[in-house]
């Protein structure tokens, strides 16, 4: 998938989260920027994190470095977002 426009990113970031994480689709859909996720999701732990980044890789068609990762890329969905979609839409 190549993504085309940052909505279609939001949507696949908030997919992956429920997918991953095992969220309810109703839970995921109320996340906005400001929802805290690592920290704040029990499900979140380091493990799910790999999951999360692997499967935003596939989904997006992006490539993540180790370093590219840093404390404030999944401090919040709005910061997740916008990691993906500076990621993907370069």
């Amino acid at each position: 998938m190549v993504p085309e426009s940052a909505s279609e990113i939001e949507n696949t970031v908030r997919a992956v989260l429920r997918d991953v994480l095992g969220l309810s689709a109703e839970r995921a859909a109320a996340f906005d920027a400001n929802t805290p996720l690592f920290g704040a999701l029990p499900e979140l732990d380091s493990m799910a994190v790999a999951g999360v980044l692997t499967e935003l890789e596939d989904r997006l068609g992006i490539l993540i470095e180790d370093d590219d990762i840093d404390g404030e890329t999944l401090e919040s969905f709005g910061s997740l977002t916008r990691f993906a979609t500076g990621k993907a839409l370069l």
